[in-house]
């Protein structure tokens, strides 16, 4: 699975994609501590979108919210994450 490598603040704007336009249960790249990570959605709004990721490499996850410069549909599988039901 490869994370993508564009810094949020360098995406162009025209292809940032709203956060309402993610859905529960939807594979994502969240940007958190430096780095893309994997996520899923879990709820999302005209403003922001909440993500369930996984902060490192092990099998713990985080749940923060996130604005639309720092999330990216993600279509590579991730078994600890995807198949997940929202809470």
């Amino acid at each position: 699975m490869s994370a993508p490598t564009i810094d949020p603040e360098h995406r162009d704007p025209a292809q940032i994609a709203p956060t309402n336009t993610y859905r529960p249960t939807d594979p994502v790249w969240v940007f958190r501590g430096g780095l893309w990570r994997s996520g899923v959605v879990e709820a999302a709004s005209t403003r922001a979108a909440t993500v369930t990721y996984r902060p490192n490499n092990n099998r713990g996850t985080g749940v923060d919210t996130v604005t639309a410069p720092y999330i990216l549909a993600r279509a590579d599988a991730d078994p600890l994450l995807d198949g997940r039901r929202p809470f």
